[in-house]
């Protein structure tokens, strides 16, 4: 064992294996890879409830987050690619990946299509209503990157496009249709919109002065901000909902508790006139806010208070 370890450790210690792990960092870091953290608890979440009405097998599993890697690689890199040359001459984004010259564009649009071709292959996987579904899916996943070229809506349709994730595991793991899993939809469409609207206010000058839309830039960022807490008011109700809806036990009800917390410290660290908080605010909170509905909901079912 001993040796198959130092074998392995001078393995990834050569200049190869080195690059191949460069390699990889950056184009994770093209696609946010980490933002993964967002969408994908609410995705399980849905897994889980979608247990009480059909069993969870380690194939559907694997092949559901396969297919959310997938999904959101491919939605990105098209991002990417379209919003390069805006990327480039914005002080906030030059040093990303396309604009900095890390990776092409060729590169990126085969990152693109390997991507979308996993989703794909993972629908198939799953059912044959998951295979129809898959291209519609990721057309609508990939035009959000032009919305914000012509509607300040921009971050509301971002917010719907993510919310296919929950809706999507259930079909998977479900084979239909539930209008008490698109309660979680809509939760995750407002959280999304909610917070996205807030890290946009950092570019609300350079996108008003590009012709670009958003609400921070068309409406001005106090507005913008009265605007998300209004929104996040919604994830909280829809949050609250969820409890009635699938009988959720106390564990979720903590949860919801300690996310609304969570939303209202989000929005106490941004003002309009001091944005220093914003990547806090963004990542942080929101990867909390994602996790604690998750551990909520899991934790439930696991006790059998679900």
């Amino acid at each position: 064992m001993d040796r198959l370890r130092n074998r392995l450790k001078a393995a990834l210690a050569t200049p190869f294996a080195a690059k191949i792990k460069e390699t990889l960092l950056v184009y994770g870091r093209m696609i946010k890879f980490s933002h993964t953290i967002f969408a994908l608890p609410f995705a399980l979440s849905a897994v889980v409830l979608a247990t009480l009405e059909a069993p969870l097998t380690v194939g559907k599993l694997f092949w559901i987050l396969v297919a959310m890697v997938g999904a959101r690689t491919a939605a990105m890199g098209v991002n990417r690619i379209v919003d390069a040359d805006i990327d480039e001459s914005n002080p906030r984004t030059a040093m990303r990946a396309i604009p900095k010259g890390e990776i092409g564009k060729k590169e990126a649009w085969l990152v693109v299509a390997g991507a979308a071709g996993l989703f794909i292959f993972a629908a198939w996987m799953l059912s044959p209503l998951c295979f129809k579904l898959s291209v519609p899916v990721l057309i609508l996943l990939c035009a959000y990157s032009f919305t914000k070229r012509f509607t300040w809506l921009c971050h509301i349709y971002l917010g719907f496009s993510i919310s296919l994730a929950p809706l999507g595991a259930w079909i998977a793991m479900t084979g239909g249709f539930s209008w008490n899993i698109l309660v979680l939809s809509l939760a995750l469409l407002t959280y999304i919109a909610g917070f996205d609207i807030l890290y946009a206010c950092q570019d609300s000058d350079f996108d008003r002065e590009k012709g670009l839309h958003s609400i921070p830039a068309n409406l001005g960022v106090k507005k913008a901000m009265q605007i998300s807490t209004g929104i996040h008011t919604a994830t909280f109700g829809l949050m609250l909902l969820l409890w009635p809806l699938f009988r959720l036990g106390w564990p979720y009800g903590l949860a919801v508790g300690l996310i609304g917390v969570l939303l209202v410290v989000e929005h106490k660290l941004v003002k309009p006139d001091d944005l220093t908080h914003v990547n806090i605010a963004f990542f942080h909170m929101n990867s909390l806010i994602s996790l604690v509905l998750f551990a909520g909901i899991l934790i439930g079912r696991l006790t059998g208070t679900v």
